[in-house]
């Protein structure tokens, strides 16, 4: 069966899915309404504040969006920073939604959302049998085992071991199984190795794999890209264009939004950020880095590269220490004594490590076009200083305590002088290069279709269509919520 029918595969497996949701009351949201939380049913709205966002209430699949409000904890408005000219340099605007305020505190539970409930609601996963493996280099196995653990199901986290210790730490607290693999960040094969293992084990484990599931890419085109849509319309005027979207590879979900975001504007400029220190689809290159969240050395079978018109790499020195500007008492006195408001100054721990770079990339992107006061980058601050304050620890202990000067010295060089080396504006042929190194990859080490790598490239409809399944899901979701129910 082609998984783009979507049709109920397992009706065993299915309702016993179903019966464990009715035991626990658990009703699923439909994307339709992560993309319009104010369409939630008012009698889970009403119960949103009384439950805070980490907790493992069923009913925190209900705030998979970027509308949850810190404050009051219910339903408000977009969680956006604008960072300002003060601390850029550069006369366009650059926007970031914060995924500080997902359960998690990244926005990688949406991906893990949308990868694990078209299983779900068709009866291909069984929560009494299988283990939901979550191959990750960082969030996205958090938010996965998140998500298992409000339906009791049994989460294995597979990661690197040079990723942060609060990591490690809170998959250990939420229960979940956790594999350490080699390596950092762009290792990636090894992780790819270690679910082989667990495959060749028995079947019950159950592979949910963010860099090959759609489900990753058509959260962020449906819920992602939408809010981006809604936010840019709220805030600026007819004159301001919608003129770039920045992303880090990573696993290529995110960067799915610039799918949506093409379609509405046409002119966009959608942007692939990587390491420096692992160019890859800048340079075909490989190595390791610590921006942690984007790992890289492949091409994710989820990327439509057709859709990718510049490539930028940053070096991974520089987001570390502006981690510290940010963070630090003495770079924020620095970034105030530059004009910069306490209300942004309070709000620039809300961007981590692979946020940072996000902004550099942007402020690359700008100047490279050479974007005026007119024009409007928008990129995703994908979770916050929370899961990184030991690099700030670590950064102390290898540079030194921090101070003013130095804050001014990482700003002038690092903002205000922000060059355009490393980054490619890409041709058809540039893109067409890329989207091949997906063979290698994916046919020879993971056996996927060379007939539908070709139809990636070359039909029209492959994208759309899988853009369009979400329809189908919402329908079976509001199937699966009734069997709950009744």
């Amino acid at each position: 069966m082609s998984k783009w029918e979507w049709k109920i595969e397992n009706q065993s497996f299915l309702e016993k899915t179903i019966q464990r949701c009715k035991v626990k009351n658990i009703i699923l949201p439909k994307f339709k309404e992560l993309q319009n939380p104010e369409t939630i049913p008012d009698e889970i709205k009403d119960r949103l504040p009384g439950i805070d966002f980490n907790e493992l209430n069923p009913l925190n699949l209900f705030r998979i969006h970027w509308q949850n409000d810190p404050f009051t904890k219910g339903i408000g408005d977009f969680n956006f920073l604008e960072i300002p000219q003060e601390i850029t340099g550069i006369k366009a605007k650059i926007v970031g939604l914060v995924g500080k305020f997902f359960p998690t505190g990244a926005h990688k539970v949406g991906a893990t959302y949308g990868v694990l409930i078209p299983y779900l609601v068709t009866g291909k996963f069984n929560p009494e049998y299988h283990k939901a493996v979550w191959p990750s280099t960082g969030n996205y196995c958090r938010g996965g085992a998140f998500n298992s653990a409000l339906l009791n199901v049994h989460s294995v986290a597979i990661l690197p071991k040079e990723m942060s210790r609060e990591r490690f730490e809170w998959l250990k607290s939420i229960g979940s199984e956790v594999i350490v693999t080699p390596g950092c960040e762009s290792n990636v094969k090894e992780i790819y190795d270690k679910c082989h293992e667990l495959e060749a084990l028995g079947n019950e484990y159950f592979i949910f794999n963010q860099f090959e599931e759609f489900g990753n890419s058509i959260y962020h085109y449906s819920v992602t890209g939408n809010a981006i849509e809604k936010v840019f319309k709220k805030l600026f005027n007819h004159r301001k264009r919608l003129s770039g979207f920045v992303s880090a590879t990573g696993s290529a979900g995110t960067i799915g939004a610039g799918d949506y975001l093409k379609e509405k504007f046409p002119q966009i400029k959608i942007v692939a950020s990587e390491a420096l220190q692992c160019p890859t689809l800048l340079m075909n290159g490989y190595g390791g880095h610590r921006i942690e969240g984007i790992g890289d050395k492949h091409v994710p079978w989820i990327h439509n590269v057709n859709n990718t018109d510049v490539v930028v790499a940053i070096d991974d020195e520089q987001p570390l220490k502006i981690l510290r500007v940010f963070n630090e008492d003495e770079g924020l006195k620095f970034l105030s004594s530059l004009g910069v408001n306490d209300d942004v100054l309070n709000k620039l721990s809300y961007l981590g490590i692979s946020s940072i770079s996000n902004v550099l990339s942007s402020i690359k992107l700008a100047k490279w076009f050479e974007f005026n006061e007119n024009d409007v980058i928008f990129t995703v601050f994908t979770d916050s200083v929370d899961m990184y304050r030991s690099r700030l620890q670590e950064a102390n202990e290898k540079w030194g305590k921090y101070s003013i000067k130095q804050a001014e010295i990482d700003w002038n060089v690092i903002f205000k002088h922000q060059s355009i080396d490393f980054m490619k504006e890409l041709n058809y042929y540039d893109k067409k290069t890329i989207h091949n190194l997906k063979y290698f990859t994916w046919v020879e080490q993971q056996g996927k279709d060379v007939e539908e790598l070709n139809a990636q490239w070359y039909d029209d409809d492959y994208w759309r269509q899988r853009y369009e399944t979400v329809k189908l899901w919402d329908e079976l979701i509001e199937e699966f919520n009734e069997k709950v129910r009744t």
